[in-house]
C-alpha cells in the first residue's frame, strides 16, 4: 500500500504542474494519545496543493514529526489531501497516507484525518487537524490533534 501511495504522489506531482495553486511549509505541534497515555509532539511539513476548479483542491504533503519523550525518533509521513475552498482563505480537507515508525520497537501506520486551514494575509496560514493512526500487528491505534503555522508561496 505504501508503494501505491508514493507512486500516486509522484504521478500527480509530475503530471500536473500547470494546475499548481500553492506550495507551503509549516511548523506544527500537538498531542498524540493511545491507551490512556498522551504525549506532545512537534514537527514540520511541506506540501503542494493543486486546484481542482474554483472550489476544490487536492494536495500532497511530506512531514517529519517527533514525539516529545525519550526513546522516540522522527516519524516521516507522506499524505494526500482532498478538500473544498470554503471561503476566500479557508480550506476544509480530508487526508490520508502513511507514517513510518516513531520508535525502534514501534510499527509504521496508515493514517486518515480531517482538518481546516485558514489564511492570514497574503502568505501566512494556520491549520488545525485531527488524525487517526491505524497501526495493527498487536499495537494500539493512536489519535492526534495538530495545530500548525505556515507560509504559502
Amino acid at each position: 500500500m505504501r508503494k501505491i501511495l508514493i507512486a500516486l504522489a509522484v504521478t500527480v506531482a509530475v503530471s500536473s504542474p500547470a494546475l499548481a495553486n500553492e506550495a507551503r511549509v509549516e511548523a506544527r505541534g500537538g498531542v498524540i494519545w493511545s491507551d490512556g497515555d498522551s504525549q506532545d509532539f512537534w514537527g514540520m511539513a511541506a506540501g503542494y496543493d493543486f486546484d481542482l476548479g474554483e472550489k476544490a483542491f487536492a494536495g500532497l504533503e511530506v512531514s517529519g514529526d517527533k514525539i516529545g519523550t525519550s526513546g522516540t525518533k522522527v516519524a516521516f509521513g507522506v499524505t494526500g489531501r482532498l478538500g473544498a475552498k470554503v471561503s476566500e482563505k479557508g480550506k476544509l480537507f480530508v487526508d490520508g497516507g502513511y507514517t513510518t515508525e516513531p520508535c525502534d520497537l514501534c510499527e509504521g501506520s496508515m493514517h486518515a484525518g480531517v482538518g481546516f486551514e485558514q489564511g492570514f494575509g497574503n502568505n501566512l496560514y494556520g491549520k488545525v487537524g485531527y488524525r487517526h493512526f491505524f497501526t495493527g500487528n498487536g499495537f494500539s491505534d493512536s489519535d492526534a490533534v495538530t495545530v500548525g503555522l505556515g507560509i504559502k508561496f
